[in-house]
């Protein structure tokens, strides 16, 4: 499973979280990350919100309501061993 490192704006300190899988959808690319590689653990769904050109990747987490039930349903057959709760 792949780590990933992010610089919180909130807290201005770096944050790691593990890559359980991501999918582009109508263009925009979305990651699913947690916070543990074990168990229950807590899990975001993220979206890349920088262009093309960009040599960073900028991330906000998803928390509109119905584009989570989206990507999440999206998710979940991508990963038929995890059950997403909203």
């Amino acid at each position: 499973m792949d780590k990933i490192k992010f610089m919180s704006e909130e807290l201005k300190e770096e944050v790691e979280f593990f890559v359980l899988e991501q999918t582009k959808i109508n263009g925009i690319s979305y990651i699913l990350v947690t916070d543990s590689e074990k168990g229950d653990a807590q899990c975001l769904i993220l979206r890349d919100m920088s262009s093309a050109d960009e040599k960073d990747s900028i991330y906000e987490i998803v928390d509109d309501d119905d584009e989570l039930g989206v990507i999440s349903k999206v998710f979940e057959e991508l990963l038929e061993d995890v059950d997403i709760e909203r």
